[in-house]
């Protein structure tokens, strides 16, 4: 799988851990080769790349995601 992302293995294991994240062309990469939904796995990188952010605001995170979904769906055609 490293070698399919182009990364060595240290790296390709802090992303087991949880330590690092991928990019999202990794994400894509990753999809393709199990043979799983892109979509899917693309949301789910998201939804944590949000909640990296918003973690430790708690008592705005709320009303911030709140914000953001209502300015992503004015994008929505």
């Amino acid at each position: 799988m490293a070698a399919a992302l182009e990364i060595d293995t240290a790296t390709y294991c802090k992303y087991e851990k949880g330590e690092r994240r991928p990019k999202r062309e990794q994400v894509v990469i990753i999809a393709n080769l199990l043979q799983t939904d892109e979509k899917e796995l693309l949301s789910l990188w998201l939804a944590e790349q949000v909640t990296a952010v918003v973690v430790d605001e708690k008592d705005i995170a709320t009303q911030a995601l709140k914000i953001a979904q209502q300015t992503v769906k004015k994008f929505d055609v």
